[in-house]
């Protein structure tokens, strides 16, 4: 019987947040050592404030998270050449996405800190989320 090589897959979440793009940097290096495939996940969501949903005609919240994720994989485009980048934008919370694109994956890798959290906490909501309920290991990259 053969058998069919396994190409492992490192999964990032990609924000415009410093933290974000220190977590992008060391998922590609991950990525390189390893032979990984990286996958660099961005969500975005309509957020409901009291129970109210706002109506959007002039916003396209998709297309600004895919700008998003453009800039932040431009910084690191030398760091990247050689390593497969799948890339995906996901409506939806953010942990949820970047535990959706991890089920199967070899690795998670998120910022410790990124937009929408509490000034002097050491995890935000997205990171503790995909450290308690993540399918795969979970690497929280830290400020420098």
């Amino acid at each position: 019987m053969r058998q069919t090589q396994h190409t492992p897959v490192v999964v990032v979440g990609v924000d415009a947040s410093e933290n974000g793009q220190i977590a992008l940097r060391w998922a590609l290096q991950q990525a390189r050592l390893t032979g990984a495939e990286l996958h660099a996940v961005t969500a975005w969501e309509v957020s409901a404030a009291y129970g109210y949903v706002p109506m959007y005609t002039d916003v396209d919240l998709e297309g600004d998270a895919r700008k998003q994720q453009d800039v932040a994989l431009e910084q690191v485009a030398r760091e990247a050449e050689g390593v497969p980048v799948v890339r995906q934008i996901v409506r939806g919370h953010a942990a949820e996405a970047l535990l959706d694109a991890a089920r199967d994956a070899d690795l998670l890798v998120v910022g410790s800190r990124g937009h929408g959290t509490f000034a002097g906490t050491l995890l935000g909501s997205v990171s503790l989320q995909c450290v308690h309920h993540a399918h795969c290991p979970v690497v929280v990259v830290p400020r420098r």
